[in-house]
């Protein structure tokens, strides 16, 4: 992760030398973009907040709420806005439930700090039970992904059915078992969400940022912006490990589906194969032309695959 965080920090360095003094004292005076400001632009008659453990979490369920359940946890700096078009979708058959993680979107910080990859684990027991849902089908994208295996090996019987979307698993970028100090431009980047570094750093994440629509683009600054969210993430990163995950994976029961973008510049697809390995009940696609995102960069083809697959284990 240090080689990728010194390539973002590079790219974004300029554009963020250049508005930093603006963003600096809106920062500074605002302390970022008022939550409430957020939520009454944001929330829907779908969303609602659960306290769960201290923290205050916005859930958002579509579906049948006798439907089979289906968790959608998305990834780093993004928010629960990444799965509509899965959502859309699977809602027409499942309880499609998902949240803003800890330290993201309109859930904002945690006021404990559980932003360790295993703690984000056990919080998702701690709001499974909240719901009243004793087990799910788990789905999650990057860090999200990274949180739905370890809940699979550590809550083998409250998972139906894994998905893993271009997930964290194995060391990537030089993170291992040692988190990795974020740069002083990536720590401006993520505090300040200043809009031209964000539109470049999307690069990293879709397969064409030239098709991510004005809103999508404006939903992901507003939620980087949220107050309180910057610090979040740094704090996320100065958490984050990645050690050798054989042991764990390996305690993984549920039917797995691993999907992956061949175009991911953030983890790179030749880790699937490792990963299809690792758990003994598992399916790997790949996608050559989608990027680290493939929800979001072909939504219909992505979620087809994903019906089959749950479809073929009931």
């Amino acid at each position: 992760m240090r080689t990728l965080l010194y390539i973002l920090g590079g790219l974004l360095a300029l554009v963020i030398l250049v508005l930093a003094a603006g963003y600096f004292w809106y920062q500074n005076a605002a302390g970022g973009a008022p939550a409430t400001a957020l939520e009454a632009r944001y929330m829907t008659a779908d969303d609602r907040f659960v306290e769960v453990g201290g923290a205050r979490v916005r859930v958002r369920e579509q579906g049948s709420a006798s439907a089979p359940p289906v968790i959608l946890i998305h990834g780093f700096t993004f928010s629960l806005e990444s799965w509509d078009g899965w959502a859309a979708d699977l809602s027409r058959d499942y309880r499609v439930i998902r949240y803003d993680l800890l330290g993201h979107g309109l859930t904002g910080p945690d006021p404990q700090q559980r932003y360790a990859a295993q703690e984000r684990a056990e919080f998702l027991a701690e709001l499974m039970d909240a719901l009243g849902v004793e087990s799910a089908t788990i789905a999650g994208n990057s860090l999200g992904g990274t949180v739905a295996w370890r809940f699979a090996a550590t809550y083998p019987d409250r998972v139906d059915r894994l998905i893993l979307v271009d997930p964290g698993v194995f060391p990537f970028n030089e993170v291992g078992d040692e988190p990795v100090e974020p740069p002083a431009p990536i720590q401006a980047f993520l505090q300040l969400a200043p809009e031209a570094g964000v539109r470049q750093s999307l690069a990293f994440s879709y397969a064409d940022p030239a098709a991510v629509s004005e809103t999508r683009v404006q939903t992901i600054i507003d939620m980087m912006r949220r107050e309180g969210n910057g610090d979040a993430f740094i704090a996320h990163i100065r958490e984050f490990t990645m050690p050798d995950p054989t042991a764990l994976l390996s305690q993984i029961t549920a039917p797995t589906l691993i999907l992956w973008g061949a175009r991911d510049l953030l983890i790179p697809a030749s880790q699937g194969p490792r990963v299809e390995a690792a758990i003994q009940d598992a399916r790997l696609i790949i996608y050559d032309d989608l990027a680290h995102a493939i929800h979001e960069d072909d939504p219909a083809r992505t979620v087809a695959d994903v019906r089959a697959f749950l479809e073929t284990t009931e």
